[in-house]
């Protein structure tokens, strides 16, 4: 699975990272080596260490496997005056309401999906939750739909931008326990494919 492919991968750079007289040097390579394997032009254009934090600032070409209708299309989003600086980057904050309820089951398919024998408990799943900031409807969405078993058919008719927004929170919530099951993998190589 690609808990087994990347883990490994990235516990061998941390300890590269950790062991290195130019850390700065080999964490921008790292950077920019590990986004061209996805195949994505990035420069880093500014490291700094804040608290207990790594702050990275890039500079991002066009990926290799966007054509260039799609580029153009997200620079003219990006560059129009209707473009709100925080758009995305508060996941679930700004989502309609309209579309809350179909995440908050998708989510709560996630949690489900990730040890399907096992009673899940609300007050250890929330304490998990907590890191992402989710707002208190979307909590309450989860909290609600987790009441009954979500069905995989969720996954057959996903919006894109719906997909979008999901698939960052569902891996946050696939790695909870450090690793991704087969049904977890399917869950969001299906997002990921509903994103194209």
């Amino acid at each position: 699975m690609l808990s087994q492919i990347v883990r490994p991968l990235v516990n061998t750079q941390v300890r590269l990272l950790a062991n290195s007289q130019t850390t700065q040097t080999t964490l921008v390579e790292t950077i920019a080596r590990w986004l061209g394997y996805l195949g994505v032009d990035a420069e880093v254009t500014r490291l700094s260490s804040e608290s207990d934090r790594i702050h990275v600032a890039l500079r991002v070409g066009k990926p290799d496997s966007c054509d260039a209708q799609d580029w153009d299309s997200i620079l003219n989003n990006l560059r129009s005056p209707d473009h709100d600086e925080n758009n995305g980057l508060n996941s679930c904050n700004e989502i309609h309401e309209s579309h809350q309820l179909q995440i908050a089951r998708l989510l709560a398919y996630l949690i489900q999906i990730s040890d399907p024998q096992q009673d899940i408990s609300w007050s250890e799943i929330e304490s998990q939750l907590l890191p992402l900031n989710l707002d208190d409807s979307m909590l309450s969405g989860i909290k609600s739909a987790m009441k009954v078993p979500q069905s995989p058919d969720l996954l057959k008719t996903i919006d894109p931008d719906i997909a979008a927004v999901t698939f960052p929170l569902a891996v946050k919530i696939a790695w909870f326990d450090q690793e991704i099951n087969s049904h977890e993998n399917h869950a969001l190589s299906t997002l990921l494919s509903a994103m194209k």
